[in-house]
């Protein structure tokens, strides 16, 4: 398993960002964040102690279903599925179809890092003249 890069960065400059990237202005470094949270909290509340517990117990148990995760955790099976997508969305975990439709969820990486600058630089987003956007 390897580790999860994540950075911080409201819908503005995520916008600029990937425009910037889209007009060939701005390349994604190799060692840059591939997954982005709106804000710390949303970022605190996924990785909440009782989210980080619950990938500990995939990793260690390898449930095969959500019913067997469910017996696990002892937490209801629509909370997690709910929990678990969110999860997906943020590359923290895998969810694999298997037999008889049953959903298996993969832990995908060891550790999670965040980047979280205390001053963002600023962008042009036309490549010259006054800087527009914060990114």
């Amino acid at each position: 398993m390897k580790t999860l890069r994540v950075g911080i960065a409201n819908y503005a400059e995520m916008k600029a960002r990937t425009l910037a990237i889209a007009r060939g202005q701005r390349r994604v470094a190799k060692n840059e964040p591939k997954i982005w949270f709106a804000s710390i909290e949303s970022f605190a509340k996924v990785l909440s102690a009782g989210n980080r517990d619950l990938l500990k117990v995939i990793a260690e148990h390898s449930p095969k279903s959500l019913d067997e995760l469910a017996r696990l955790t002892g937490r209801a099976k629509s909370n997690l599925s709910r929990t678990l997508k969110t999860m997906e969305g943020y590359g923290l975990l895998q969810l694999e179809r298997g037999p008889r439709g049953r959903i298996k969820p993969t832990v995908q990486h060891k550790k999670v890092e965040l980047e979280l600058p205390l001053m963002r630089k600023i962008l042009d987003t036309k490549g010259k003249g006054t800087p527009k956007k914060a990114i």
